[in-house]
């Protein structure tokens, strides 16, 4: 086994840990909200093990991959047309800082994560280790932006002090699965997540942006000696 191949095996222990742990939280009867990601796919997978045991839950996921997953594992599902709250969602993210303030998105999923991750009643982040920073910004934030004038959009976000990258796949576009595109916008560190997100929403073309301000009610790390379950009222390491 190669170094990088243990240190694989490493992240994805650390990021099983904390995505079981999450299944934890969930109690019979409960409409839930599931994010997207490597960390959240544990929690479906242990959902779907759950379930299956009896467990009576509804879900309503955040991404038509985290759809996908929770048919296979045999979750119900659900949708915002019958459910106006979610008793609980469970989420990843790509940076955490020590105010719990995230940037999300590196998926693609963002703004249907903000929905279910805003729309809770009891909003829970699961991350391993890599994932906890001291300031937000290391990580591009995503942007996602109507694919009319994306253009003069990214001009307005470069004159906010950052280097906007339309995001790309298989050598095309990236599409979400709102249909619209990512930018990735690279800045040297995010000193004031809100009032950054504030200006962001009020350009013309933006639809949403990956920082996810004053919403986490809990996290998960996984680490590899076990996790540690952390609430904002104590800072991270």
């Amino acid at each position: 086994m190669t170094t990088l191949e243990r240190g694989n095996a490493v992240d994805n222990l650390e990021k099983k840990l904390a995505g079981e742990k999450a299944a934890e939280y969930i109690q019979d009867g409960m409409t839930i909200g599931l994010g997207t990601g490597s960390t959240v796919y544990w929690t479906i997978h242990k959902l779907g093990e759950l379930v299956s045991q009896g467990l009576q839950i509804k879900a309503i996921p955040s991404s038509v991959e985290t759809e996908r997953l929770a048919k296979m594992a045999g979750i119900p599902l659900t949708t915002f047309s019958e459910v106006n709250m979610l008793d609980l969602s469970i989420d990843g993210a790509d940076e955490v800082d020590a105010m719990f303030n995230l940037i999300k998105g590196g998926g693609g999923a963002l703004v249907r994560e903000k929905f279910i991750d805003t729309f809770t009643r009891k909003f829970i982040i699961v991350v391993d280790e890599s994932k906890l920073v001291s300031k937000l910004g290391s990580f591009p934030l995503p942007v996602e932006v109507i694919p009319f004038g994306w253009e003069v959009t990214c001009q307005s976000l470069a004159e906010l002090g950052c280097t906007p990258v339309l995001r790309k796949r298989n050598d095309g576009r990236f599409i979400s699965d709102n249909g619209n595109y990512i930018v990735d916008c690279h800045f040297r560190g995010i000193d004031a997540p809100a009032s950054l997100h504030s200006q962001l929403k009020q350009l013309l073309g933006v639809v949403e942006t990956g920082l996810f301000i004053d919403l986490t009610d809990l996290m998960i790390v996984g680490k590899r000696d076990g996790v540690e379950v952390v609430s904002p009222h104590k800072n991270l390491p």
